[in-house]
């Protein structure tokens, strides 16, 4: 898998995440580790990848500097990725890195066997690192328990906590770990990364490939790389990707799709847009992956119509010429009519997941958005 071949082996080449690897470097080169870190933000957003590489430096026997900017020092943060201790982590057999998945061992018996285990010197190391991913699915009971151990470390024991739920975690833990938030990656940086796999891969394509890829991607590396795996096993033969095999392969969605929909409802016209969802069923479009890039789409017409500052051409993704003919729409209709298509769009969506005819919900909701009552 692409996302595993390419994971990131230094700090250096983490992309989107800066505010994380610089603090973190920094604490390295100053030897100032924490007995406990807190990783949270959105799926994808590299959370695991920076606890190993994290967890790989702190044991490093020999960490190299990192490349600085012309007007900072170098810091020898890097893992050197040769010594015993990088080796293994990086083959997944080191004895003094233990990874959890709280998800399914969300009991107080596996976090005791656990803290058991914590007591015992590490086996190589400076450190025993423990990295406990979507930390939140604890129970009860299992975080207490984790609790303790967190007020009272041994000396030798690192945790790094990993969690897409921040809220959901107990406060008494949260303030016992040192807080890193994770940004939701926009899309150049996501292209930057694909651009990279496919050069290494030596896999030609067309423009309009990694944009539409990042866009549908959601703000996850890992799911935009799974996206372009894909793509890339279905054009083994020709070694080019195309934007029409991957939207005949994937069902993905274009803003071409919605801005076609867009013009209907501008105009009233049910019937096209009927005749447009239809087709796009026919076609082998994944119709809730269309609803939710169509909330998505509305949402920042609203943006837009509330104040064209609202809208960040680079977090959304959308293009100068898309921004454009979003301008167009939202002059003919007012910010109450764009707020209930919203939430026309936001029911219609999560109605999607449990109907037996799955674009009946979107069908509804555009009748009630072209026939508005008085």
């Amino acid at each position: 898998m692409l996302y595993r071949k390419y994971r990131p082996q230094s700090f250096s080449e983490i992309i989107g995440q800066e505010h994380v690897t610089k603090t973190l470097t920094n604490s390295l080169a100053a030897g100032s580790i924490a007995h406990a870190y807190l990783l949270c933000g959105p799926r994808g957003s590299g959370k695991t990848t920076i606890a190993r590489l994290f967890a790989k430096a702190i044991n490093c026997s020999s960490r190299q500097s990192q490349q600085a900017k012309a007007d900072e020092k170098p810091v020898k943060s890097e893992p050197c990725n040769k010594c015993d201790s990088c080796l293994e982590i990086m083959a997944g057999n080191s004895l003094d890195l233990v990874e959890i998945d709280a998800a399914s061992h969300t009991g107080v018996d596996e976090v005791r066997s656990l803290i058991e285990g914590i007591q015992f010197a590490p086996v190589k190391s400076k450190y025993k690192i423990f990295i406990i991913d979507e930390c939140h699915q604890l129970s009860k009971s299992a975080a207490n328990a984790l609790l303790k151990t967190l007020e009272e470390p041994p000396a030798h024991a690192i945790f790094i906590l990993a969690t897409t739920e921040a809220h959901k975690m107990i406060a008494t833990i949260v303030s016992r770990c040192q807080r890193f938030d994770f940004k939701k990656l926009s899309l150049p940086f996501i292209i930057k990364k694909l651009e990279f796999i496919l050069k290494k891969e030596g896999i030609a394509y067309e423009d309009g490939v990694l944009p539409l890829i990042a866009f549908n991607a959601r703000g996850s590396f890992r799911d935009a790389e799974s996206l372009l795996d894909k793509c890339i096993n279905f054009t083994a033969q020709d070694k080019k990707i195309t934007v029409q095999e991957i939207k005949d392969l994937l069902g993905i969605v274009e803003v071409g799709q919605i801005e076609k929909l867009m013009s209907s409802l501008v105009q009233k016209d049910v019937k096209t847009a009927l005749a447009s969802i239809n087709h796009m069923a026919q076609e082998g479009t994944d119709l809730q992956e269309f609803a939710k890039t169509l909330v998505f789409y509305v949402r920042h017409l609203l943006l837009l119509k509330i104040s064209p500052a609202l809208l960040n051409a680079e977090s959304s993704g959308f293009s100068a010429e898309e921004v454009e003919r979003m301008k167009a729409y939202v002059v003919t209709f007012s910010e109450k009519d764009i707020q209930r298509m919203l939430e026309l769009c936001i029911q219609a969506e999560n109605k999607m997941k449990y109907a037996s005819l799955v674009q009946l919900p979107l069908e509804l909701a555009i009748i009630d958005i072209t026939h508005k009552e008085s």
